[in-house]
């Protein structure tokens, strides 16, 4: 007679939504999703966003300003 039980050699049944078993591996299970080009880049669009307000923002002054 084994030292295992029977339960642990066949394995049962697998719920919806979980792994199964036999696949170990996350790095096969989920496809690279491809390159998304200039929209991956948030810091330098909020840079350009961020010094266009400056722009603004210091036209409106040299403006009240009088220079």
């Amino acid at each position: 007679m084994p030292d295992t039980p029977a339960s642990a050699s066949v394995p049962g049944p697998v719920r919806p939504g979980e792994t199964p078993p036999a696949e170990g591996s996350t790095s096969s299970a989920h496809p690279e999703r491809p390159d998304g080009g200039i929209w991956e880049h948030p810091k330098l669009w909020l840079s350009l966003i961020v010094l266009g307000s400056v722009m603004v923002a210091l036209l409106f002054a040299f403006r009240v300003g009088g220079l």
